[in-house]
């Protein structure tokens, strides 16, 4: 069988999720995803997700990959009258077949060198938080933390630099056996707009509960619970602390994933990205 290999952008509301991973008996995107390709595509097989994310976790900017029989894609994707097959029928046809918290916004023929969790090399989550006394807007309950308390953002800032860089995050990882917890954290910034404060974090990978539990750290600095160092001193640990809070799973989105706009370049990144995690 010649297959296609595809590479999807996947966006969804999480918050009707289990998270990103099939489960038995639980709804996650991973499982809507593939009901809705195996409708159209008899099999679609190797669905590979950038990354997993947990129950509650929202994206704009997931990616993920699936092999599809060529002779089936000619057909799903191809418009009546038309003689090639073209990506933007394939967007439509899953917006009519997927639930209206998952959508596909694109999606592109890459060759079988593409892997989307080893090829990528970066990627880009956003939390945010308000500290309105109201709480969150009501459009905006679903994907904005309402934090009860003022926060200094200046303060929050002033305490991302000391993690940034390559570090053992173990105290703010949850450990899985035999995987390395050792991370380039390449961009934490905190801005406020209005009552809204955004963390950006970008790196070239993260370990579970990562992300949440850095805007845990830096919301105990925002509200003075902790001094600006404590966030950065937290990285001399070997296991995960127990004083840090991880934030509440619904103020995350995944708004990106990064990959070498080179196809050659996608294997190489594969073969570096796979040594790294197995040390």
């Amino acid at each position: 069988m010649v297959a296609v290999r595809l590479r999807l952008r996947v966006a969804y509301d999480g918050t009707g999720f289990s998270g990103w991973a099939v489960q038995p008996e639980r709804r996650t995107v991973a499982g809507e995803l593939t009901a809705a390709l195996d409708r159209l595509f008899d099999p679609a097989t190797g669905l590979t997700v950038a990354g997993r994310t947990d129950a509650g976790v929202h994206a704009t900017g997931q990616v993920c990959h699936v092999d599809v029989p060529d002779e089936q894609w000619q057909r799903v994707a191809t418009a009546r009258g038309a003689g090639e097959p073209d990506p933007v029928v394939l967007v439509r046809r899953l917006a009519g077949v997927l639930p209206p918290d998952v959508r596909v916004p694109s999606v592109e023929v890459v060759d079988d060198r593409f892997d989307a969790r080893f090829s990528a090399f970066r990627r880009h989550y956003r939390y945010r938080i308000t500290d309105d006394p109201a709480g969150a807007p009501p459009l905006r309950r679903f994907d904005t933390l309402g934090w009860p308390r003022p926060l200094s953002v200046d303060a929050m800032a002033a305490a991302a630099p000391g993690l940034l860089g390559e570090h053992d995050f173990a105290a703010y990882c949850r450990r899985k056996p035999d995987a390395t917890t050792i991370r380039e954290l390449q961009r934490l910034d905190v801005r406020r707009d209005g009552d809204v404060v955004t963390v950006a974090v970008s790196a070239d990978a993260f370990c579970q509960a990562m992300v949440r539990s850095l805007v845990g750290a830096l919301l105990a600095v925002g509200e003075g619970r902790r001094p600006v160092d404590w966030p950065g001193g937290l990285l001399t640990r070997t296991e995960r602390s127990s004083e840090v809070t991880v934030a509440p799973a619904h103020g995350l989105t995944l708004v990106g994933v990064d990959y070498p706009t080179d196809p050659a370049a996608w294997a190489s990144r594969d073969a570096a990205t796979r040594r790294r995690r197995d040390t």
